[in-house]
């Protein structure tokens, strides 16, 4: 008997009304967000323009759903090509099966294209987005969990991933492969967000420490999972995929830091000088509103004066009233004074 487990939906639809609401493509549709709204505040603390990102973003997230797709499709083929499979399921990305690889390497041309229309540096803004690309990643994990797929071996450890009987899967409770690379990949993103910190990573070399520590815990997630998969030499496919993208990652580290040490100064042309239009209409705007306020502050100063003054005029011209009034007293009194 099964004391603790994390359970599966029992489905991975919520449909409302007529429209299907499917957990893979909204947990992918939350991880593209976070990935821009994240890369956005890193690109420009970089000193880019705010919206660069969302810009790119809209030719790289294209390219990157066809890339992963492809790469699904070409190294999964028998699942859609094979005897009694419906070529067409091909298409049905709501139904699982994005490829990493394929999705960066596509999503990367769309970028290139995107960064070249802008003119900015490819290496520079890949710097900014790796952690909200690997966040994106933790996100969409969690479509293998609404989708009941790609999960681990058989195990009875309390964490353990608790499947329904469905078609190419047995009832049983497996290893959640899902939950171990969702949490490697925060675990990613909180690593380059300090080594970028840390060490001021430039050149596409934030990206780089991205894609080697992904890969490197992608070698034993995918060790775990028991679905189908093409064998090389005894190991998955992916496996290999994941070490050979590591090595050239690590390289590429390398490489880059003495050939083109430091950090871009300048990630975005006319950024800065925005920032500095910017900056001085602000500081404009104070000048003036700090003037219209002295101005205020000497016009009430004039009506005081102007208070005071007439004030002043009148006690003066009581006090002549008085003496006047005083005056005749006095001089009927010494008068009468003679007299007598």
């Amino acid at each position: 008997m099964d004391l603790a487990y994390i359970p599966s939906p029992s489905t991975g639809v919520i449909n409302l009304g007529p429209i299907p609401l499917r957990g893979y493509a909204f947990c992918i549709i939350i991880g593209v967000f976070i990935a821009v709204w994240f890369g956005n505040k890193r690109w420009v603390a970089r000193g880019g323009r705010p919206g660069t990102v969302a810009d790119i973003a809209v030719w790289a997230v294209p390219f990157g759903l066809v890339g992963g797709r492809l790469y699904h499709v070409i190294t999964d083929y028998q699942l859609y090509f094979s005897e009694g499979k419906d070529w067409v399921d091909a298409f049905k990305i709501w139904q699982g099966g994005l490829g990493i690889w394929g999705a960066i390497a596509l999503g990367a041309v769309g970028a290139w294209i995107g960064c070249r229309r802008r003119g900015i540096p490819l290496p520079a803004w890949a710097d900014a987005l790796a952690p909200g690309i690997v966040l994106a990643q933790a996100c969409g994990r969690w479509g293998n969990w609404f989708n009941q797929e790609l999960y681990g071996k058989p195990t009875d450890v309390p964490w353990a991933l608790k499947i329904s009987e469905g078609p190419n899967r047995v009832a049983g409770t497996y290893h959640p492969t899902f939950l171990y690379e969702s949490l490697w990949c925060v675990g990613v993103a909180l690593l380059v967000i300090w080594a970028d910190r840390r060490f001021k990573l430039g050149h596409g070399r934030a990206f780089a420490l991205y894609v080697a520590a992904y890969c490197a815990g992608r070698v034993w997630t995918e060790y775990l999972r028991v679905d189908e998969a093409h064998l090389i030499l005894g190991l998955r496919l992916n496996v290999w995929t994941a070490m050979i993208v590591f090595v050239l990652a690590v390289v590429y580290m390398v490489i880059s830091s003495k050939v083109r040490p430091g950090r871009e100064e300048i990630v975005e042309p006319g950024a800065a000088e925005d920032a500095a239009a910017a900056e001085a209409a602000t500081d404009a705007e104070d000048t003036e509103g700090a003037e219209s306020d002295a101005d205020k502050d000497d016009a009430d100063k004039d009506d005081a004066d102007k208070d005071r003054k007439a004030d002043g005029g009148a006690e003066r011209a009581d006090d002549s009233a008085d003496r006047a009034a005083k005056t005749p007293e006095k001089s009927g009194a010494a008068e009468a004074a003679k007299n007598g």
